[in-house]
């Protein structure tokens, strides 16, 4: 009997009785590594699709909010205290018609009314001494929010101009990588291009090997033509034996016409009568009549 399945047994108890003591957890380290994985996956896949220009841009743009959103809590703080400050003009009024009406009251025998004028006005001038504490916190807030806004402002522009240097050398850096690459064959682009010349190069010489080919067996008679076109192979001996005549007659007259001026081409265009210029008048002589005297 094999002992390999019963080891495998024993060993899968072993496991599922310790997970079950709380000795051990399933398949945790798998899922680390499997989570390990896809972390990484999703962090090359990420590092591929950002683009720093629009991540400058982005950043720039959450700077943008922020300094918004200072400007309008200075506006804000701007406005209640500028609220504390009309409510303290109003105050101060009401304080200084009590005082004029005590005085007048206490000038026409009413101490009753003057006491009464003087309460208020006091318990007025405690608003009014509360909303000046407010009024100067206002303030200090205000001047804070202010110097922040500013410094927010400036650190917003400096970030602009290194964003606008950085994206443009970014700009250069990836032309002229893309022109390094499509000079070298390497870029995605021109190495489609250089494939596809590959193939039709490939293609047209596999296509003129096999029209010569063709060729080639046509005029051997190893294949029939059936439109009669090619001759067949014995026709096709006897030209090449007559067209190799004609080129040695043709390189014979050609060095008699180089070698003996106009005599030899006479007799090289006259052709193969085998006798010499003397030998024709002595036959010529021979071949006329003499009468005698």
């Amino acid at each position: 009997m094999d002992a390999g399945p019963v080891l495998w047994v024993l060993s899968q108890t072993c496991e599922l009785e310790s997970v079950r003591r709380g000795r051990a957890k399933p398949m945790s380290g798998v899922m680390k590594r499997m989570g390990m994985i896809f972390r990484a996956k999703a962090n090359k896949a990420l590092d591929r699709a950002e683009d720093p220009r629009e991540t400058l841009d982005y950043s720039y743009q959450k700077q943008l909010e922020l300094l918004q959103k200072v400007r309008r809590g200075v506006a804000d703080v701007a406005t209640s205290r500028k609220r504390l400050e009309l409510q303290l003009n109003q105050l101060q009024s009401q304080s200084s018609k009590l005082e004029d009406q005590g005085r007048k009251a206490l000038a026409l025998g009413r101490e009753d009314l003057a006491r009464e004028a003087l309460s208020r006005r006091a318990a007025l001038q405690q608003q009014v001494t509360d909303l000046e504490t407010q009024h100067s916190t206002l303030q200090g807030e205000e001047e804070k929010l202010t110097l922040a806004a500013q410094r927010l402002q400036a650190k917003v522009d400096a970030f602009r101009t290194k964003k606008e240097t950085i994206k443009a050398t970014y700009t250069a850096a990836q032309a002229q990588t893309r022109i390094g690459e499509a000079f070298s064959g390497i870029s995605e682009e021109m190495g489609d291009v250089g494939l596809a010349i590959q193939r039709a190069e490939d293609k047209t010489a596999q296509l003129q090997a096999r029209a010569g080919a063709i060729d080639e067996l046509l005029a051997s008679g190893a294949l029939d033509d059936p439109s009669g076109m090619h001759k067949d192979d014995i026709q096709a001996e006897l030209d090449r034996l007559s067209g190799g005549t004609d080129v040695e007659l043709e390189l014979q007259r050609m060095k008699a016409e180089l070698a003996g001026g106009p005599s030899a081409q006479q007799q090289a265009i006259e052709g193969g009568t085998g006798q010499s210029a003397p030998q024709q008048q002595q036959s010529q002589h021979q071949d006329t009549p003499r009468f005698d005297k």
